[in-house]
């Protein structure tokens, strides 16, 4: 008993958690019924509609050398975050080596693989709303609801690789500076690399979901 009430009440940690480990999973536990309840609303939207739903091969095509490659795009996409998933373990496991220089290296080259990633996001909707005219109310392909759940999901997960890239830039900027050489690990590169890896398996889910289906 006397273990609990000093673990709770060292600001610290708890259940040899520590507080901002355990908050994270608190805050990813709630965005995950967040992004579930988008997904699963697109679902029931999608197997009811009566109008027939956009072919997203044709929608997401790429214009490349005179002909239209489907979800090209999506799929660099899906795979520089991915990849940043992997720069971003890397940074983790040289961060419990308390190795500063590798720690930074791989934490700023999983913030470089987020700005492509939001850029190349913005490079499609800027398309398919000036070039294909989809509006949230409304497109010419297909099923009205199709714009709004789009820009929805998509928008919504954008915006989180964009926290992540500012979140992810601090840290790593923090860890090169030394203002973690004093302290026993550098837990926070783990914490931070948890938000990272949340936000690419969303992304399988809305590739899976969204592009593929």
């Amino acid at each position: 008993m006397n273990d609990l009430v000093k673990d709770w009440s060292s600001d610290v940690s708890t259940f040899k958690i520590r507080w901002s480990k355990a908050m994270m999973w608190i805050f990813l536990i709630s965005d995950t019924f967040i992004f579930g309840t988008f997904l699963i609303s697109y679902m029931a939207i999608r197997l009811t509609v009566v109008d027939s739903w956009p072919d997203t091969s044709q929608v997401f095509a790429l214009h490349v050398g005179g002909t239209d490659v489907p979800l090209l795009l999506i799929a660099i996409m899906t795979f520089i975050l991915i990849s940043s998933s992997g720069t971003m373990a890397i940074a983790v496991n040289a961060a419990n080596k308390k190795d500063k220089r590798k720690t930074g290296i791989f934490m700023l080259l999983t913030v470089l693989g987020g700005i492509a990633f939001v850029s190349m996001q913005a490079f499609e909707w800027t398309k398919l709303i000036v070039d294909e005219g989809i509006r949230p109310w409304g497109n010419d392909f297909g099923a009205q609801q199709f714009g709004s759940f789009f820009f929805m999901i998509t928008g919504f997960h954008g915006l989180h690789v964009l926290i992540g890239v500012i979140y992810l830039s601090i840290v790593s900027k923090r860890v090169l500076a030394g203002r973690y050489d004093g302290i026993d690990d550098y837990q926070i590169v783990e914490v931070a690399g948890l938000y990272w890896h949340f936000v690419d398996l969303v992304w399988v889910f809305i590739f899976a979901f969204f592009y593929l289906w």
